[in-house]
């Protein structure tokens, strides 16, 4: 399942769809240019226990670092996945 975005200039979401419905999404809004707030995470029951979550976070690990953007974590689902995978964190804000 890949990872799509969805971005504007004061928020987004990196999403992804299964079945022809959301699976999971992840929103953020901007502090600025440069830095993300990752807000909320969400996957869906049926989809829930398959790491789309974790897919999520991840894509928005490799936007910030492609683009130079530094995230912000107050999702507590995020924050953990930063706390637990020290490879992410040179995108912290």
């Amino acid at each position: 399942m890949d990872v799509k975005q969805h971005n504007s200039e004061t928020k987004g979401r990196f999403y992804i769809e299964a079945d022809g419905q959301e699976a999971a999404m992840m929103h953020y809004v901007w502090a600025g240019d440069k830095k993300m707030i990752i807000d909320h995470t969400e996957v869906a029951e049926a989809f829930e226990g398959r790491g789309l979550g974790k897919q999520l976070v991840k894509a928005a690990v490799l936007y910030a670092r492609a683009n130079g953007v530094s995230i912000i974590p107050l999702c507590p689902f995020a924050k953990g996945v930063f706390d637990r995978v020290e490879e992410y964190r040179d995108v912290l804000a």
